[in-house]
């Protein structure tokens, strides 16, 4: 039985090459996932280790750093700032050979055009710490020396080449604030793995790094290094008891490199993971093309499986035949695809770094673990999935060998196929109906669980929906393409089973892609409409990396030509009602010129004698109406009675607490600004964008955007998350068209006799092609359209879940997208059709019809 199942392996290796293919493309897809993720990971943590080279103990003050703050907690404690005095008290600790405070924050570099170097999320500011030589370890000079004075940078090499620059020229740099030109002193490298990555560092003298980025006299951190025989933990130790407790964090240099390989570690497990579902969803497809070969596979070799049961074979070695050949299918694709993902992995990692030059790199890395995964994966899911053909083999009584025909199917295996579909979709469809009714974390639970047992449930049920679906198109075929359209009709219903596995895998592609598309819509859609509803302004100023922007702006706008309101957008976090929310700050005299609310009690006036405005949900929750009194705690434990001036319709485009700028400049004058408001005379135009710009001393990262800007904006991050998406289910797109080739190639060779006599009634060529083509199109739509409906449905539900968070979100269905999904599938029913076509339009009419 076992040289059976290796001569049917070989002589049927042209029919079984889709199936392998499939195998071998899921099984690539994971091992190029899992060499490409740990050979970056590995990367990473060889870089990221000569971070801390000379750190000990490392003190560091997360108050300071020039990062975005947010708004403060009420009970936020101000931590002690390490200064001078700090660095000489830690200086003098006995296991201390030297301490070195470190000023950090951001910094961006303008290029000759004006345009940010790099990416703001990646750009930093720093101090050069000069020893005895003149030179600081840490940043070698290139070129020129480092800074002494301010005016003075020197920038790293990356950036410098980038922007082209040289020594002695004039660089613009910027903060949150206004941006200064200075002069480019020296050119240095670094193994800093932020700034190897593509980052870009500017040096300052100390004076002058702290005075931008923080206050005069302030560190950020301060490096210590341990002397010879001087433990890390007994520094730490020391370190502590010389400063307050719980004012600052002390690490030793071998918690941060833990904390550094923890972080990189969940970073790539992160991608990991996505790549991973990715890959699975490959191999779920693939599975549908291994049990449709192998059920053709049996159905063609009916007569000889029941004669090996007539010269005595058991139920069990037929079963165990069938295991075998898929075995050694599964041993080969999974061993081509191992290798076949090694080049993957390592495409993958030279793919990202011509993207980032910068990015770590190193040889790959094929652990143990990979080589196994794959081969496992690959064979499991081979065998698993032919294990039902094979049963089905086991079956055939050994009469069968004195008849002809295919393996009937019978009814009762339909029905009980539907009604355990119906069970499972009838479940899911239940759980997504409770979840879409209701809201939190619940109902997300129920739609996630709700989800998959939808989808499960309907590629149950598809050999049952195929007949309907398909006859619906059935006359429309027969009046456009005639005889060959009905014929083809016929084919496509004549085994559900079939038409419903080769369809299945379009359907998860585009179940998972119009989802995916239709959320991504109504999300946008939703955003939009919150911005517009809400904002009067014509322009709204930030950063481009989310960072605060500094309390100096605002003023030096308002002086900018054709300005004639502007106001911060303060936020902090007070304790209103018993309840710690956050609350918006805005100016009260220039608020109805740049923020629309529809107010449903009261006035936006109320800002103006230092009242609160409150949305109507929070009203609704703490019982509150205009003119009640709430008691609010604000910074530094205090308490302040405010009253409630107005109730307005919730927008999310503004925070469910509004409260006057002066209010809150009085209890927290450095309350965290995100955002400036800015409204023209003659509202939004060229030369009052350029204003504002002039006004910020044409800062990099300053955005100056209008209300379009910002939903274009968002709608590009949307685009982006999406084409990412299709990418990846790309492979099991591919795989889908492997599978209706595959599909429609057996069944041609199992209708050799039928097309024969259709040849010899009058059917030309032409007309043979046309009606395989028309099958694959018609079985590719089916599944198309089954998916397009699912995916609608899903993405229903999810946008009513979503709702609570998003005011506004409605189900926006993007039909030019989905007339398009449509088009492609039916581009791949004739991409797919062409060579199974051709190969049944070419078969020699007479050997046809004598075919057994």
């Amino acid at each position: 039985m076992y040289r059976t199942a290796l001569r049917n392996v070989l002589a049927h290796k042209g029919r079984l090459l889709m199936t392998a293919l499939a195998v071998m493309l899921g099984t690539a897809f994971v091992a190029g996932t899992l060499v490409f993720s740990d050979t970056m990971g590995q990367a990473m943590r060889n870089s990221y280790s000569n971070s801390y080279s000379d750190v000990s103990v490392l003190v560091t003050d997360h108050e300071a750093g020039g990062f975005s703050r947010g708004p403060k907690a009420p009970d936020a404690k101000q931590q002690q700032p390490l200064t001078d005095a700090t660095v000489r008290e830690l200086t003098a600790l006995p296991g201390t050979e030297r301490a070195r405070g470190v000023v950090a924050g951001f910094t961006g570099v303008a290029d000759r055009k004006g345009n940010l170097v790099g990416e703001a999320w990646n750009s930093r500011g720093a101090n050069f710490v000069p020893g005895g030589s003149g030179q600081d370890p840490r940043y070698p000079m290139a070129q020129g020396r480092g800074p002494k004075a301010a005016g003075e940078i020197a920038l790293n090499q990356q950036a410098a080449d980038k922007a082209g620059y040289h020594v002695g020229d004039k660089v613009r740099v910027a903060g949150n604030g206004a941006a200064e030109d200075t002069t480019l002193v020296g050119v240095f490298t670094t193994d800093d793995p932020q700034v190897s990555s593509g980052g870009t560092l500017v040096l300052m003298d100390t004076a002058t790094a702290q005075q931008r980025l923080l206050e005069p006299g302030r560190y950020s951190s301060i490096v210590l290094t341990a002397k010879a025989g001087t433990a890390e933990g007994t520094l730490l130790d020391e370190a502590r008891a010389k400063l307050p407790a719980d004012s600052i964090e002390l690490q030793t240099g071998q918690e941060l490199k833990d904390e550094q390989t923890k972080m990189v570690a969940s970073a790539v497990s992160g991608t990991k993971t996505m790549l991973l579902v990715f890959a699975g969803i490959s191999l779920f497809v693939g599975i549908f093309i291994i049990v449709n070969t192998f059920t053709m596979l049996i159905a063609q070799r009916l007569k000889e499986l029941a004669l090996l049961r007539a010269v005595g074979a058991g139920r069990g070695q037929v079963t165990n035949s069938v295991l075998v050949e898929a075995l050694l299918i599964g041993v080969i694709a999974s061993a081509t695809g191992l290798l076949t993902g090694i080049g993957i992995g390592a495409g993958m990692q030279s793919l990202m770094h011509s993207l980032n030059e910068g990015l770590p790199t190193g040889s790959l890395v094929i652990a143990p673990v990979t080589v196994i995964a794959t081969l496992v994966v690959g064979v499991v899911v081979t065998v698993l999935s032919a294990l039902i053909p094979a049963i089905r083999a086991s079956r055939i009584p050994p009469v069968a060998a004195m008849s002809s025909g295919d393996i009937p199917t019978t009814q009762r295996g339909l029905v009980i196929r539907n009604v355990i579909g119906a069970v499972i979709a009838g479940g899911g469809i239940a759980l997504i109906l409770a979840g879409a009714s209701g809201k939190g974390t619940g109902a997300q639970a129920l739609l996630e669980l709700g989800a998959p047992l939808t989808m499960i449930g309907v590629f149950v049920l598809l050999p049952l929906l195929s007949r309907p679906v398909i006859a619906l198109v059935g006359p429309l075929l027969g009046k456009v393409f005639g005889t060959p359209g009905k014929l083809a009709r016929r084919n496509a219903v004549r085994n559900p089973r079939r038409t419903a596995s080769t369809a299945a895998a379009l359907t998860i592609g585009l179940t998972l892609v119009t989802a995916l598309t239709v959320i991504g819509n109504s999300v946008t859609s939703a955003v939009t409409k919150a911005v517009g509803s809400s904002m009067k302004a014509d322009y709204v100023v930030s950063m481009a990396n989310g960072h605060e922007l500094s309390h100096d702006l605002p003023a030096l706008i308002s002086k900018a030509n054709g300005v004639t309101a502007v106001s911060p957008v303060s936020n902090v976090m007070w304790t209103v009602a018993g309840q710690d929310r956050a609350v918006m700050g805005l100016d009260a005299a220039s608020f109805d010129q740049l923020v629309a609310l529809d107010m449903k009690s009261g006035s936006t006036g109320a800002l103006k004698q230092g009242q609160i405005l409150v949305n109507d949900e929070f009203a609704d929750k703490h019982q509150l109406t205009q003119g009640s009194a709430v008691k609010i705690e604000v910074a530094d434990g205090k308490s302040v009675d405010a009253t409630v001036g107005g109730v307005f319709e919730r927008n999310d485009g503004v925070s469910p607490i509004v409260a006057p700028n002066a209010m809150i400049d009085t209890y927290e004058p450095d309350a965290y600004v995100n955002e400036i408001m800015v409204k023209g005379a003659n509202g939004p135009s060229a030369d009052l964008k350029q204003s504002i710009k002039d006004a910020t001393g044409r800062n990099p990262v300053i955005e100056v955007l209008t209300e379009k800007d910002m939903v274009d904006q968002f709608s590009r991050i949307v685009t982006n998350a999406l084409n990412i998406m299709y990418g990846l289910l790309g492979m099991a797109v591919i795989v889908a068209v492997l599978g209706v080739i595959n599909t429609l190639a057996m069944s041609v060779f199992e209708r050799k006799r039928e097309i024969g006599m259709l040849r010899a009634i009058g059917l030309d060529r032409r007309g043979i092609k046309r009606m395989v083509r028309i099958e694959s199109v018609v079985i590719s739509l089916f599944g198309a359209v089954i998916g397009v409906l699912l995916g609608c449905f899903l993405a229903w539900a999810a946008a009513r879940v979503l709702a609570s968070e998003l005011k506004g979100l409605t189900t926006v269905i993007p039909y030019g997208s989905v007339l398009l999904f449509l088009g492609l599938a039916a581009l791949v029913g004739i991409v797919a059709a062409l060579w199974p076509a051709r190969r049944a339009s070419r078969m020699d009419i007479l050997a046809s019809i004598k075919t057994d």
